[in-house]
C-alpha cells in the first residue's frame, strides 16, 4: 500500500508507487493546477488493469453525467477477468451541487473494496475539510489524498527544468525566462512548448536556447519585454528606443498595457531591494518572487544604476502615463506617450 500524501510535491513518489504496482484502494486528486492530476491519471490507467482486462474490470464517468449510486455499486464489484476492479469518476466538479453531492461517497471512502482502485479527481479547487468525503478520508489509511495548487509564476522556473531534465535536455536561464512571459503558468501549455521546442532542436542539439524559444514560439529575442527591462536596468537608452520601436510597429503582439506592467514591477522590485537590509540571493528571490536566479544580476544592476528616489521618480511617471494613454489629459498617441515616459525614467534625478 503505498503512504499516504496530501502535497503535490510528492506525485513522483505517488508515480512510483503505481508503476511498482503498488495501489491504493482510493485516490482523491484535487486542486486548480490540472497537470500533475492528469499525470497520475494516466498512469493508473496504465497500470492498474492489463490492457486485455480493461473491457471487463475497468469503468471510467464523467461528473456532468455520472449517477453516483452507479458509480459507487461498480466501485463495490469485484473484478472479472484481472486482480483488481477501477473505477474513475472524472470531472467530478461538473456535478450539479458536486460538494454535497460528493458526501454520498463517504461511506465507500470508509469502507472500500480492496480489490478495487477508486479515483476521484476534483479540478480546479479543493474539497472543503469539514465536507463528509474528506473528514471519512483524513481517517482512513486507504486513502491518497493529492492537492494540485496553482503553481506562480516565480515558481514555474523549477518545474520547467525538472521537465527539461526527465526529458534530458538542458535549457538556457534567458529560454526559462522566455517561456515563462510568452506561454504563462498553464503547466500543460508550457510543457507542450518544450516538447516542440525538443523536437525543433533536433538530435543535434540537446539544449533549448533563447534563440531557439523566440524563432518557434513567435517572438523576437531582442524585442520584447524582458530585453526592455535588461535595457532599463543597464541605462541603454539607445536599445531601449529601438525595442519601443519595434513595439510600435508591432501593436498586437506588444499592447502598451504589459509592456507598462513589466515596467511598473521592475521598478517596484528596485525600490524593494533598496529598502532590504538582507540582499542575499536568497532573499531577493524570495522578497521579491523572481522567477529564476537569472533575475537577479538584472535587479542588482538596476539597484546600482537607480537611486530610491529616481525608482519612485520612475514609478509616478509611469502612474502618470497610465493616465495619459487613457485619455485623461491627453490626446496623444499612446506609443509617443511611452516614448515620452523613457525619456523621464532616464533623465530623473
Amino acid at each position: 500500500m503505498p503512504p499516504k500524501t496530501n502535497t503535490s510535491s510528492e506525485y513522483r513518489e505517488i508515480l512510483d508507487n503505481i508503476r511498482k504496482g503498488l495501489f491504493a484502494p482510493i485516490y482523491i486528486l484535487m486542486g486548480e493546477e490540472p497537470y500533475y492530476i492528469d499525470l497520475i491519471v494516466d498512469a493508473i490507467e496504465k497500470y492498474a488493469v492489463k490492457e486485455e482486462n480493461r473491457d471487463f474490470d475497468q469503468l471510467i464517468f464523467y461528473g456532468a453525467e455520472a449517477d453516483l449510486d452507479v458509480v459507487m455499486a461498480s466501485a463495490r464489484q469485484f473484478p472479472v477477468m484481472g486482480e483488481r476492479q477501477l473505477v474513475i469518476l472524472k470531472e467530478a466538479q461538473s456535478i450539479q451541487g458536486q460538494k454535497s453531492q460528493l458526501d454520498v461517497l463517504a461511506p465507500y471512502i470508509s469502507h472500500p473494496n480492496r480489490k478495487g482502485v477508486f479515483v476521484l479527481t476534483f479540478k480546479g479547487d479543493n474539497l472543503s475539510a469539514t465536507s463528509a468525503i474528506m473528514k471519512a478520508a483524513s481517517k482512513s489509511d486507504d486513502v491518497v489524498v493529492f492537492k494540485s495548487p496553482k503553481v506562480k509564476e516565480y515558481q514555474l522556473a523549477g518545474p520547467i527544468k525538472d521537465y527539461c531534465r526527465m526529458k534530458k535536455v538542458q535549457i538556457e536561464e534567458q529560454a526559462v525566462q522566455l517561456l515563462i512571459e510568452y506561454v504563462g503558468n498553464s503547466l500543460r501549455k508550457l510543457f507542450g512548448e518544450i516538447d516542440k521546442l525538443i523536437v525543433a532542436a533536433g538530435s543535434a542539439s540537446n539544449t533549448i536556447t533563447a534563440e531557439l524559444v523566440a524563432d518557434n514560439i513567435g517572438i523576437s529575442k531582442e524585442y520584447n519585454n524582458f530585453e526592455l527591462t535588461k535595457a532599463l536596468s543597464l541605462k541603454d537608452y539607445p536599445k531601449t528606443l529601438r525595442i519601443l520601436e519595434y513595439f510600435r510597429k508591432n501593436p498586437k503582439n506588444n499592447p502598451t498595457v504589459m509592456t507598462t506592467s513589466a515596467m511598473f514591477k521592475f521598478f517596484s522590485q528596485i525600490v524593494i531591494t533598496h529598502f532590504l537590509q538582507d540582499r542575499s540571493d536568497a532573499s531577493l528571490m524570495q522578497n521579491l518572487q523572481l522567477k529564476s536566479p537569472y533575475a537577479i544580476r538584472e535587479i542588482r544592476d538596476g539597484v546600482a544604476m537607480y537611486s530610491p528616489r529616481q525608482a519612485l521618480a520612475a514609478i509616478s511617471a509611469l502612474r502618470d502615463f497610465d493616465c495619459k494613454s487613457k485619455g485623461i489629459n491627453s490626446f496623444q498617441n499612446e506609443y509617443d506617450l511611452q516614448k515620452e515616459l523613457i525619456f523621464k525614467i532616464f533623465t530623473c534625478s
